[in-house]
């Protein structure tokens, strides 16, 4: 049985309106989501001494989201990620976008589907979030409706991002939550074991847009087909973290990509997707300055993003699974958080 609740999680400046937050509950899990970017604003997964602790990065109080902040917990579109230089050419028009990011535009622009309020319904198990993104929005073409929906099933949190387009437009919606599986506040993830089952990524520039090429793991930092532990792998290779997508095994049908084991919890997290991509960010530019909930503060690798979604960059790289969507088609995609204790 899945509970859902909802109440008033603040107001928006200026009488913009009101942002609800709704509780999901299951014996397993405890999720608390607002109409503020469809956010993921707490979750709570029990430990294997059976004790709950919240394990998504992100503020107590409305003020926190409307702040500049990293996303936390955010459904992030038009389109997530990069696109080069802020420009794509569609039909033989050019599309100028909001650059914020260095020379790129990132995660849908200035005001990206993160920093809009959506409109709520109230499932048994769950809350879909919906609007009508404006033909020009942030300087996409075309109208775009979209509906994100969560739902509750015992350990297992569902999100479902469906999008109707009236004209031809880029489209790649992911959840941007920051996880820690120790506990939010925890100083950092280096005592986590991460495998992703991919076979290959995608190597990127300095401001960190693909190459084009699709590079093999094997051999490298990014072979994580087998469970690393992330500060020990991080030490190695010499590297300051990871914010590169990971090529999954192109099936359009639910599969699995990723895995955190948190050993001193037990808290487990598998990640399954009917998406091309995932995102493994490793929080590398938190830098301490927020203040979170329960008085926290989240330093840099205090957290880490596993965001299923399409090739970043796609619409530059022909080669890339497809970011346009169509009038007449439907974007549907999914992508399932299970967690569990071992």
């Amino acid at each position: 049985m899945v509970s859902v609740t909802r109440a008033v999680f603040g107001d928006l400046p200026s009488g913009a309106g009101t942002v609800e937050k709704f509780q999901l509950q299951s014996d397993l899990l405890r999720v608390d989501l607002i109409s503020w970017g469809c956010t993921i604003t707490a979750l709570e997964v029990k430990d294997r001494q059976g004790r709950a602790s919240d394990v998504v990065l992100g503020f107590a109080e409305l003020e926190g989201y409307l702040q500049k902040q990293p996303y936390f917990g955010a459904v992030v579109g038009r389109v997530a990620n990069r696109i080069a230089k802020g420009t794509f050419t569609l039909d033989g028009k050019e599309y100028k976008l909001a650059i914020n990011n260095g020379p790129n535009s990132l995660h849908g622009g200035i005001r990206g589907f993160d920093k809009v309020l959506w409109t709520p319904e109230v499932l048994s198990n769950g809350v879909q979030f919906s609007r009508v993104s404006p033909d020009g929005e942030e300087g996409y073409p075309g109208e775009l409706k979209v509906w994100v929906t969560y739902t509750l099933d015992g350990g297992e949190l569902k999100i479902n991002y469906r999008a109707q387009a009236s004209q031809t437009t880029p489209v790649n919606l992911t959840n941007h939550s920051y996880f820690n599986l120790a506990g939010q506040g925890s100083p950092n993830i280096y005592d986590h074991e991460v495998t992703i089952d991919a076979d290959a990524f995608l190597p990127v520039d300095e401001t960190l847009i693909p190459t084009g090429e699709v590079a093999p793991v094997q051999g490298t930092a990014f072979d994580l087909r087998k469970p690393v532990e992330l500060g020990k792998h991080l030490q190695e290779f010499h590297i300051n973290g990871f914010d590169h997508n990971f090529c999954l095994k192109g099936s359009k049908e639910k599969h699995f990509c990723a895995r955190v084991h948190h050993a001193g919890s037990g808290r487990v997290l598998e990640v399954y997707t009917t998406q091309p991509g995932i995102q493994f960010y490793t929080g590398n530019f938190l830098d301490g300055t927020l203040k979170g909930k329960s008085g926290a503060v989240y330093p840099k690798h205090s957290g880490f993003c596993l965001e299923t979604q399409n090739w970043p960059d796609a619409v530059h790289q022909p080669d890339f699974p497809p970011v346009l969507l169509r009038p007449g088609e439907e974007y549907d995609h999914t992508t399932w958080l299970k967690f569990s204790v071992a």
